[in-house]
């Protein structure tokens, strides 16, 4: 079975997608100082309004978005509903649990649980269809991708909506980074060698996956292709990644064998790309370990910011993005880089057929998809 992307639903800091690629395209980065919480310092954010997003919001505005770009109508009773966020409403049991002298108000409590924006976005368009909700940290999106194409191949449904969101930027959130040591207090700059750490970011991207024949039947512009994904755990360490990459390279493999694709097929990555010591280095280490010498890569962290959940979705946007236009994005924030990767640093147009999108959350999730001109 083919399936295909007819629908995209895009936000980030930079704007919706148009924008966001001309973004790319200028090397402008949406990152800046921002103080959001009165009882936190200062710290650099990519925020996609002045002050953080309600997810169920931007939740509505991408689906809302999705829909429209794939001509349909938001009766679509028969569509299947993979939305996944690592975060979803975590924002609102914040305040929920906070100390403030205002008394929460409880009332709609049961709207703010972990599969709420994929409940809200079925609501939405009146499916009746199978609703799924992943949270597979930063491999949330590509997971969410992967769930989709699982119950299209097993016959409950010829089309889904797929995709994730993240609004991560809370008190708790910047906390728990801090407390790892995760957090940049200067920028995002992947593969560079003054990375230091990831900068929290707000995105979402949904996509209206179809079968081939669906979409043929109706005229629907064609994106692109899903070829196929690798999911795989680390099983190491609560947050930690395993240095030593074997599972990580097992997800990459496993897209590939299903994709039909051999590491040479592979015109470019977009890498994970937090601009952590630790990630950047393991990422690096495994492209070269399976892909030839040459293969262009890059990250779009250093101008969205790590959106988390979104990561991996965003990074599908932008894939399909490069097909559309035959031209892979810059690494966004990078000067100097310690590591033997063709790494694209302006604009770069060449031949885009098959891309490969990687994400590795915390906990050691692994996930790997493959994306073709149609």
């Amino acid at each position: 079975m083919q399936i295909v992307i007819t629908g995209i639903g895009f936000r980030s800091a930079l704007g919706n997608l148009d924008r966001t690629w001309q973004g790319l395209m200028d090397d402008r980065s949406a990152i800046g100082l921002h103080q959001p919480f009165a009882d936190l310092p200062p710290l650099p954010l990519a925020l996609i309004a002045s002050q953080p997003q309600h997810v169920i919001d931007l939740t509505h505005t991408v689906v809302e978005d999705a829909i429209a770009d794939a001509c349909l109508s938001r009766s679509l009773l028969d569509c299947g509903v993979v939305i996944g966020s690592s975060r979803s409403c975590q924002s609102e049991w914040e305040k929920l649990t906070s100390n403030s002298v205002v008394k929460p108000d409880l009332t709609n409590w049961l709207d703010t649980l972990p599969h709420s924006l994929a409940i809200a976005t079925a609501r939405y368009i009146g499916s009746r269809s199978a609703v799924l909700a992943p949270m597979a940290a930063c491999a949330t999106g590509i997971w969410s991708i992967a769930q989709a194409m699982g119950l299209m191949r097993s016959g409950a449904c010829d089309r889904a909506i797929a995709g994730a969101i993240d609004a991560p930027i809370t008190p708790l959130t910047i906390a728990g980074f801090a407390q790892m040591g995760a957090l940049a207090t200067t920028g995002c700059y992947p593969f560079d060698l003054r990375r230091e750490g990831l900068v929290l970011g707000e995105a979402g991207a949904v996509f209206i996956l179809e079968t081939a024949e669906l979409a043929r039947s109706r005229g629907a512009k064609i994106y692109g292709e899903v070829l196929g994904c690798g999911l795989t755990n680390d099983a190491y360490h609560v947050c930690a990644m395993d240095e030593a990459g074997t599972t990580g390279a097992q997800a990459i493999y496993q897209c590939l064998d299903r994709s039909n694709l051999n590491p040479t097929d592979i015109d470019y990555i977009h890498a994970h790309g937090t601009s952590t010591p630790l990630n950047d280095r393991r990422e690096s280490q495994l492209i070269q370990q399976i892909f030839p010498a040459g293969v262009a890569v890059s990250s779009t962290k250093g101008a969205t910011g790590h959106t988390l959940g979104a990561s991996g979705a965003v990074g599908v946007a932008i894939c399909l993005q490069a097909i559309a236009t035959q031209t892979l994005p810059p690494c966004v924030g990078l000067q100097n880089s310690p590591f033997d990767l063709d790494l694209v640093r302006v604009p770069r147009q060449t031949v885009v057929n098959n891309l490969l999108c990687l994400s590795f959350g915390f906990g050691g999730q692994n996930a790997a998809i493959a994306i073709g001109k149609y």
